[in-house]
């Protein structure tokens, strides 16, 4: 059935009148809002640990703080299930304009919370509900606004359509970076830190009500309409979706065979390359989100390019090539970004290469979540803990010594640093201790050349941008086909539903866990690089599944 022929056999007061434009444009405009919303908390996730979770030592905050914005994306498939039930029910117009209501608002009382300090463990609390209220909301709005616009679109056109949704991720984060830096510019880093970093989320309430009013001006889809006429609608879409082998089995390939790969790609290439920056590189948070600004906006028309190339020659070679392009480049790219960013630190890490070389001590993991261990029960946790809070990247050495009881040493290139057991002393001695061994390794990493920040005038910026850029390049990649693909995989019936909840299992779980998985993963081992093995893994999976199991859907009608 053509699109013509679905519009005029509806009765008159269905057919539509809307332009295309006015469709892809209020899509699009709204989900701008809803992700920027989403996003701002993850770019002030350093403000966010010292506000919200001061009680605790500053990785363990960090981690923290990682993982409030995780959990925002753990509740976003039962959004997924819950608002694309009611899409596949009774529309997918008035189902967005719900979620964008409830964003937009826990966005607007995030910047009202009290912090640790006024109210205590309550603030941390607060913080996470609202989170998870953010989630809840966008795992409703993706599968709406890209089902929405793919129903309007051209079957030979739709890459390119659903292309102008995949932009809104990143214009809400470039908008919510303009936001941050203009008012960090405007007001000082001191005041931003103290109070500033509300401001972005309060403004939040004047976009929610233009966005509203911009979305209320569409009529429903014309494919949904006419499925609705013909009586041809679930009743059940989640055991139609879910319930059913032939339907569930396609929902597993689209998550292992395309989703999850995509969505690791994109949080490496759009976020953890911010965190890596900011926490492992040391580059202050103003010029991390400025350099990160330039590379998105030279890398957003990408989204658009490969959306109208998936149009052409299918979407998923796009999708597969950029993640196993992702998976061969990310240690070079961001070995690269080092050399680039802090170049101190890299000539540091060459010349005199830090190791915690530990007999039969026992380690302790550098997280704690109760925020009461100082990780002062043995000299290797004293020196990893101090390595960790001084953002040192070291090698982790255990030495088999059967019978002979050793102590940990902080090397630093030929140096030696020992700590006398703390377990044998008692409280003042230890204190004393651990305050001379700490400065004596300060003093050795000082003489080594390890920089305690990223120095401004060294950070080589034509480079940071240009590896940045390839790095959001891999992100259009994966991003920009992946609507219309997984839009094509379903029946309108159950189309909301059943492509929402891949898409927000693998970017909610497989994504939005990604920046507190990785940056576990250093703070475990001391090596900076070691996280990146998460995505890699990931994306090397989805090229292999999705090579044999995924379907090519780019000539499929959709009517």
């Amino acid at each position: 059935m053509s699109d013509a022929t679905t519009i005029e056999d509806l009765p008159p007061h269905h057919k539509a009148t809307q332009s295309e434009k006015l469709v892809i444009a209020a899509s699009s405009l709204g989900t701008v809002f809803e992700w920027y919303d989403f996003y701002l908390y993850g770019l002030l996730a350093t403000i966010i640990t010292a506000q919200f979770f001061s009680g605790v030592n500053e990785t363990t905050g960090f981690i923290f703080a990682l993982a409030a914005f995780a959990a925002g994306f753990a509740v976003r498939p039962f959004g997924a299930l819950l608002f694309g039930r009611i899409g596949d029910l009774v529309g997918r117009k008035n189902t967005f304009l719900v979620t964008m209501g409830i964003m937009g608002l826990s966005t607007f009382v995030v910047g009202l919370l009290p912090s640790y300090a006024t109210i205590g463990v309550a603030a941390p609390i607060l913080l996470v509900v609202l989170r998870l209220l953010q989630g809840l909301a966008l795992g409703g709005e993706y599968g709406g606004a890209a089902t929405y616009v793919a129903e309007h679109a051209p079957n030979h056109r739709r890459g390119l359509y659903t292309s102008f949704i995949q932009t809104t991720a990143t214009l809400g984060l470039f908008a919510a970076l303009l936001v941050v830096i203009g008012v960090r510019t405007a007001i000082g880093e001191a005041a931003f830190a103290d109070w500033g970093w509300r401001v972005p989320f309060i403004v939040s309430i004047i976009l929610l009500g233009v966005s509203l009013w911009i979305r209320m001006q569409l009529e429903e889809s014309p494919v949904f309409l006419t499925m609705k006429a013909e009586g041809k609608g679930s009743k059940a879409p989640l055991t139609d979706a879910f319930a059913k082998w032939g339907n569930l089995r396609i929902v597993i390939i689209a998550l292992v065979g395309a989703v999850a790969g995509q969505a690791v790609v994109w949080y490496t290439g759009q976020f953890y390359a911010l965190f890596f920056l900011e926490k492992m590189l040391k580059v202050d948070g103003a010029t991390a989100n400025i350099l990160i600004a330039i590379a998105l906006a030279l890398g957003t028309p990408f989204f658009l390019i490969f959306g109208w190339l998936s149009d052409k020659i299918g979407r998923k070679p796009i999708i597969l090539a950029g993640c196993a392009l992702a998976a061969l480049t990310y240690f070079p790219l961001f070995h690269a970004l080092t050399y680039a960013a802090n170049p101190a630190l890299a000539a540091a890490q060459a010349s005199a290469p830090v190791s915690v070389v530990s007999y039969d001590d026992k380690c302790s993991f550098q997280f704690d979540p109760i925020g009461k261990n100082r990780f002062e029960s043995s000299s290797c946790d004293v020196a990893k803990s101090y390595l960790a809070k001084a953002g040192v990247p070291y090698q982790a050495e255990q030495v088999l010594a059967p019978g002979v009881r050793r102590l940990t040493a902080i090397t630093i290139g030929q140096e030696v640093y020992s700590i006398v057991d703390p377990a044998t002393m008692t409280a003042a001695a230890r204190k004393t201790a651990i305050a001379t061994f700490q400065g004596e390794v300060k003093a050795g990493l000082t003489k080594a050349g390890y920089p305690p920040k990223a120095d401004p005038a060294r950070i080589d910026k034509p480079m940071v941008v240009a590896i940045l850029f390839v790095l959001v390049l891999l992100v259009t990649a994966v991003y920009g086909p992946i609507a219309a693909l997984l839009v094509e995989l379903f029946p309108t019936n159950i189309r909301y539903t059943s492509m929402s909840l891949p898409y927000h299992i693998g970017n909610g779980w497989f994504g939005g866990f990604l920046p507190t998985t990785a940056f576990a993963m250093v703070a475990a081992t001391g090596d900076i690089y070691y996280g990146l093995w998460y995505p890699i893994i990931v994306a090397g999976l989805t090229v292999i599944l999705g090579l044999f199991l995924l379907p090519e859907t780019f000539r499929r009608s959709i009517d």
